[in-house]
């Protein structure tokens, strides 16, 4: 069926739509089929009460089991009901029993379901989308008429045609208990754009919507579930508040309302619940505001309608009422007699019936069923759960989130090296999502206080936070539903106030924003982010909003007492660090990229080419993979986690010294021109004495590849000399190697003599040596005049919140948290555990730029994208973007020479499987690869980070099939299929 003009024209220029008053009236498209040759052929099969079963939709559920189906099945095939609501169960269960519902049926059924919030609201393995309290922070629209699209496809997809929404109330009750959260908020006008997008997203494909809860149900104080609600308020305030909305979407073309059981005095003085009420329904409703839609009851089991009423004789009435279609039949026979009886007396006609009959198969045909084809149920899970759909609900929650205060600029969070941060999550007493996420930008503690902590544990937690100079604070709802109400302690009230009058303060609510009235103090908090409600995505992303990797700019939309006012909101800008999203929000392809991915790094794990492993991938500045791989050790049950450290081998030769040595050039103090002995006299009258560094750092300045300098410490027995190592530290022997050796004080310097020594190479041209790395360290120092782990650690990693980059983890790791590498029989006669595999650069206490640098994927991918953003990351400049881009080009082309300073660039010819990179990597990309069987790599021209991870060395470097697999490099190249797809 072809989408009508006015509404396929309604998505592409929605925002027009929505901020401009209708200009004429649209009526429901459904009503031009009531009298199509489809719906006349239908009608002619159909006797009297069979008319009257059209009306009738019964809740039919998904997880009953055999017992319930068959009950459904007989109403079916003997009441001729004309469709079913479904409830709760599974897509793929309850596609299937649609299936065999319709087969049953001699008319086909129409299929509804409560989909507020998506398939989520009633079925398990399906996206929740926000709740519409959230959706009413959102500032554009058009994200509202996307979900609306979404929703449509996944509910046809389950074989239903009818989404009964959206809620349009206007919740202007904070105590209401029944609307509340499922309302988008309290300004009639924004509940009417956001109600209108939502609708038309769906309709435009064919999905019947029904604003409800019509005249409005958002000023009650009572569950129309349990008792009758009565709204005392005068015509005047309904007709301009409470029922504007359901003007506006019926004058907008909605093609149902669902009607609330409600007791209003000033719409209907008998008292009689508005679904039965003919003064509300036919009067106003039908009559005044014109709509000629569906009109659908609530559901028929609530005591708000039922209490008094026999099941039957309450369906009647609300027939005699003006209803079309009834919600929750719970008793088909007698309703069904019921009405004939009604008609019998003259209080209806047969004619009024059998127009109503005409207007649901009318529906029947908008939606499909007249040619109707049973639902595929293959794969349903994976249909309903798209990588797109998947990222509309990540970009509505980021939509969503309401900065409510953010004095002196607080947010997001710069300057990481001058904090030191603590995160509490209240209410819950495990770590939280939020804290995890808090946890990939730098390093947080973590506190925990249970909904129920008491004086003592509250305490101590405020002892620890003295310690901290930022606390995170979250307060994390109780409910799956973010219900008006707080079951917090006193005591933990208390605390969450004293936290609000810290200068040092960000609290974040993951709760119903009508809960702030219920913390004193809580709006003096320095940064106050509204959240909502306490999905796992809504903590990643407040998380990823307060260290600045999201944006913010939802405004609230009710008021919180006198604290916050309905449309505050601040906006804050974020893109400065990591947004960790899908690949699909970076234009990438994740089937493409997680299969390839997974399969290749199973393959090496399979065939023991690496025991584990890490990989991460950013696009755009958004990480959209990053996984860990396999075990520690192939004989050990160890997992690899996202936070084990790796050694990172030669990696560290461009993540050490080398960002020291720009920012350094940046300053005039280092210059490429100059040569080792302009910074280290010692090598003066030396064979590298004016060799500039451009040659040096380029691989062209002759050096020899290495130097096995432990081989110098050996007797020709195989034992050391008696002055390089000891097996017990002393003033001597200071420099550790390994558990019980320890290495002379001053064997570095006959590291540098050895190095100053080394013979050079005939001719100038392309040769990797790490000869000079081993001497940077010292050359910073020299330059700087401060030790050089705490200039690297000053100047970059404290910056970047890249806390597991570091020399000498086993200081500040555990050992189950740094991954092991080689059995060391040669040299060190140990297994080698939290120190570094490379000889010389243990032997030089770790810490070298040749080798020694361990890290995890996350913390070494921030360093990795400040050089693809040209120097710059978390708001700040590193390095100035020509010299990144001096330092990354190729130097020496013309000699054959690929690489850069520093930096390893793509062969400048392609060689097949034999290339250093995968074929689609541009000419401006560079990076790394370390003989640990790491590799890092980015690609300015895509704007793509790659970091791989492995200790390939285990147990033995012989083992080189991951050179043979290829791995490093395919995955590379998967990561640019992913991006052409």
């Amino acid at each position: 069926m072809k989408t009508p003009i006015l509404f396929a024209m309604a998505g592409l220029f929605l925002s027009l739509q929505l901020n401009a008053q209708t200009a004429e009236k649209a009526e429901p498209e459904f009503l031009k089929y009531q009298n199509s040759k489809w719906v006349d052929s239908i009608m002619k099969t159909l006797t009297p009460n069979e008319r009257i079963a059209q009306l009738i939709l019964v809740a039919a559920y998904s997880n009953r089991g055999e017992e319930h189906k068959q009950e459904i099945l007989k109403l079916v095939k003997k009441q001729k009901i004309g469709g079913l609501i479904f409830f709760q169960g599974d897509p793929e269960s309850q596609a299937e029993l649609m299936n065999d519902y319709q087969q049953a049926a001699e008319v086909p059924l129409i299929g509804a379901i409560d989909a507020e919030w998506g398939l989520g609201m009633r079925l398990d393995s399906t996206i929740s989308y926000p709740f519409q309290m959230a959706l009413g922070a959102v500032q554009d629209d058009e994200l509202i008429y996307k979900m609306g699209e979404e929703v449509a496809r996944q509910v046809k997809r389950t074989g239903l045609h009818i989404n009964l929404a959206p809620v349009v109330d206007v919740n202007n009750n904070p105590n209401n208990p029944v609307i509340n959260y499922r309302s988008f908020g309290e300004d009639k006008q924004n509940v009417t754009r956001k109600g209108i997008a939502y609708m038309r997203g769906m309709q435009d494909h064919n999905v019947l919507t029904s604003a409800k809860h019509f005249p409005g149900h958002g000023d009650t104080d009572t569950d129309s579930h349990k008792a009758l609600p009565q709204i005392n308020h005068p015509f005047e305030r309904l007709d301009s508040l409470e029922m504007y909305p359901f003007r506006e979407l019926i004058d907008a073309g909605i093609g149902g309302v669902m009607v609330a059981h409600l007791n209003i005095p000033a719409l209907d003085s008998t008292g009689v619940p508005s679904t039965l009420s003919k003064p509300i329904i036919t009067g106003i409703l039908k009559d005044s505001l014109g709509f000629n839609g569906l009109i659908i009851t609530d559901a028929m089991n609530m005591k708000g309608v039922t209490t008094g009423n026999e099941p039957g004789v309450v369906d009647k009435k609300a027939i005699l009422a003006g209803n079309d279609l009834l919600e929750f039949t719970e008793d088909v026979p007698r309703a069904i007699a019921e009405v004939r009886k009604a008609i019998k007396k003259g209080l209806i006609t047969q004619k009024e019936i059998d127009a109503r009959a005409r207007k649901v198969l009318a529906v029947k045909q908008w939606v499909g069923l007249n040619e109707y084809e049973p639902t595929r149920t293959e794969n349903i899970l994976k249909y309903l759960n798209t990588p797109g759909a998947v990222l509309l609900n990540r970009q509505l929650v980021e939509a969503s989130l309401t900065v409510l205060k953010n004095e002196n600029n607080l947010l997001p969070l710069e300057n990481l090296d001058e904090l030191k941060i603590a995160s509490v999550s209240i209410g819950t007493e495990e770590e939280t999502v939020f804290q995890e996420t808090l946890g990939l930008y730098t390093d947080v503690k973590h506190f925990q206080l249970a909904v129920d902590a008491g004086e003592e544990e509250i305490e101590a937690v405020e002892e620890a936070l003295e310690n901290y100079n930022l606390v995170i604070a979250g307060i994390h709802d109780q409910s799956k539903y973010p219900r008006n109400s707080v079951k917090l302690s006193e005591d933990l009230l208390d605390f969450v106030e004293d936290l609000a009058e810290n200068d040092n303060t960000i609290i974040s609510l993951f709760k119903n924003p009508y809960v702030l009235t219920r913390f004193d103090d809580i709006e003096e908090t320095p940064a106050l982010i509204e959240a909502y409600q306490d999905s796992e995505i809504t903590q990643e992303m407040v998380a990823q909003l307060i260290f600045g990797g999201i944006s913010a700019n939802g405004k609230l939309p009710v008021s919180a007492g006198d604290k916050f006012k309905a449309g505050d909101g601040l906006e804050v800008e974020g893109g400065i660090r990591f947004k960790y999203t899908t690949p699909e929000d970076a234009g990438m392809n994740s089937e493409v990229l997680y299969s390839r991915v997974d399969s290749l790094m199973n393959e090496a794990i399979n065939a023991k080419a690496i025991p584990g492993g890490q990989v991460l991938v950013a696009k755009d500045g958004k990480v959209v993979m990053y996984k860990a791989y396999g075990l520690h050790k192939y004989s050990d049950t160890i997992k690899v986690e996202k936070t084990d450290l790796y050694d990172l081998a030669s990696v560290t030769k461009i993540s050490s010294a080398l960002p020291a040595l720009m920012k350094l050039y940046d300053e005039d103090k280092f210059e490429l021109e100059a040569g080792i002995d302009d910074y280290l006299p010692y090598f003066r009258h030396s064979n590298k004495a004016g060799i500039p560094f451009r040659q040096i750092l380029a691989h062209q300045a002759r050096f020899k590849p290495w130097i096995p300098y432990w081989k110098n410490t050996l007797r020709k027995n195989g034992s050391f000399r008696w002055n390089t190592f000891k097996k017990d530290s002393s003033a001597r022997f200071p420099v550790q190697v390994s558990e019980d050796l320890w290495l002379h004080r001053n064997y570095k310097k006959k590291i540098f003599r050895a190095i100053k020594k080394s013979p050079l190479e005939k001719e100038a041209k392309y040769k990797y040596s790490g000869l000079v790395f081993y001497l940077l360290p010292s050359i910073v120092e020299e330059i700087t005049g401060e030790d050089f782990r705490t200039y690297i650690n000053r100047n970059f990693y404290d910056k970047l919140g890249a806390t597991t980059l570091t020399y000498n983890p086993s200081g500040d790791f555990p050992l189950d948290r740094i991954v092991p590498t080689e059995s060391d029989f040669l040299f060190r006669q140990k297994s080698i555990h939290g120190r570094v595999h490379d000889e010389g650069a243990i032997m030089m206490g770790g810490v070298s730029a040749n080798a020694g640098l361990f890290a995890n994927a996350n913390d070494l991918a921030k360093l990795m994208q400040m050089y693809l953003n040209y120097g710059e990351y978390g708001g700040e400049r590193y390095i100035a973007e020509t010299t990144l881009k001096e330092f990354s080009k190729t130097q020496f082309p013309d000699n054959d020479n690929r690489r850069g300073l520093g930096f390893d660039k793509p062969n400048l010819k392609y060689k097949g499987e034999d290339n250093n990179t995968a074929k689609d990597a541009s000419k401006d990309s560079f990076g790394h690869t370390g003989f640990t069987g790491t590799m890092v790599w980015v690609d300015p021209k895509e704007d793509l980070l790659y970091v791989f991870l492995s200790n390939r060395v285990l147990p033995t470097r012989e083992n080189t099939r991951l050179y043979k697999l290829n791995t490093r490099t395919q995955i590379q190249q998967a990561l640019y299929d992913a991006i052409k797809k």
